[in-house]
């Protein structure tokens, strides 16, 4: 059984890239509980494996006088014949291993290996994906199912749901989607990796990968308004004044952002440049109206904007798209009028 079982550990070690002593120390737990069950036994109980698979069982007694419980006392005459320098108040260490626990032990070695090399690859996989949360991925689109989008992520499956997809988006098999990770989480029924492809995480990582200026921290993306699938307000920001921050984001010839459009889709997407001043970052966010002025009401966090009447349909938006966004991005109650 002995040479079994390092054969076992050593090839389980090679494929599953698990450490032999790993699997030996998770080993001995099952094997002292299979021995308390089958030949009765109290807390005292430990087991050894050597270097060459042999297993034995040994008990700690305290040296007594006379014995009265058996499963944690010897008497002084016994264990005098165990070891020869033995006194009372000693703790012998006894070996107790069974003629037949050679059979339990390989019955028990077989069920852990199992349960130990799931956990292991479970503990693996998360925590591999667990370094993705909050970041992008690429998944392929498996097929639609009643509660969401199955997709696959490296070696796992998971479920888009249905209010994390982006409204009137068609997927078919084998599509690559890049989606956004919410939550990775380590359940009793296995690995789970919460997606989205409305977050406004996703446009801020899109931006973060598409823009160096963006990764290098040169510009800063301030804040995201989305409605997903329709239009996205995105406001920017650098300290350099020598740095456009919009222009980064568009790139030169609109390359930039034409691939974080063609990862979303074709979303519209407004780039803002932010302000300190609310009238000017205000204005700025109901691009693509033109703004004429903006009264601010610090105590309101309100904004009373007026347009040309022309241009007052574009400045709300439609069905108050462009307002409501624009009230989003900068976090003040705006009312638009035209200078009408």
């Amino acid at each position: 059984m002995a040479n079994e079982l390092m054969a076992a550990l050593e090839l389980l070690e090679k494929e599953k890239n698990i450490k032999k002593e790993d699997l030996l120390e998770a080993l001995k737990p099952p094997l002292i509980n299979a021995y308390k069950k089958y030949y009765g036994a109290g807390e005292n109980v430990f087991v050894e494996i050597d270097d060459n698979g042999k297993i034995t069982v040994h008990e700690k007694r305290n040296v007594v006088e006379e014995a009265e419980d058996y499963d944690y006392e010897i008497s002084l005459d016994e264990a005098l014949t165990i070891n020869p320098a033995a006194k009372v108040g000693d703790v012998l260490d006894i070996e107790t291993t069974p003629k037949d626990f050679g059979r339990i032990a390989a019955q028990n070695a077989k069920q852990m290996m199992v349960q130990y090399i799931r956990e292991a690859e479970r503990s693996k996989a998360y925590l591999e994906y667990a370094e993705k949360e909050n970041d992008i991925v690429t998944a392929v689109v498996q097929k639609p199912e009643r509660r969401g989008l199955l997709l696959q992520i490296g070696t796992l499956e998971t479920l888009m749901p249905s209010h994390e997809q982006v409204p009137g988006e068609v997927y078919k098999n084998g599509d690559k989607i890049q989606v956004y990770v919410l939550e990775v989480k380590n359940t009793a029924k296995g690995l789970q990796v919460l997606v989205s492809r409305t977050h406004p995480g996703l446009v801020r990582r899109l931006f973060e990968r598409e823009v160096p200026e963006i990764a290098d921290g040169t510009v800063k993306i301030k804040s995201i308004a989305r409605e997903a699938g329709s239009r996205t307000k995105i406001a920017v920001f650098s300290d350099n004044p020598k740095v456009d921050p919009v222009g980064s984001c568009v790139g030169q010839k609109g390359v930039r952002i034409a691939g974080i459009l063609e990862s979303l889709g074709n979303e519209k997407i407004d780039i803002i440049k932010y302000s300190e001043d609310p009238a000017e970052f205000i204005t700025e966010s109901l691009s693509p109206a033109k703004v004429l002025s903006a009264e601010i009401n610090e105590e309101e966090k309100s904004a009373a904007v007026v347009v040309p009447d022309f241009q007052l349909s574009l400045a709300i938006g439609k069905e108050g798209q462009n307002a409501r966004l624009a009230a989003k991005l900068t976090g003040w109650k705006i009312d638009i009028k035209s200078d009408k």
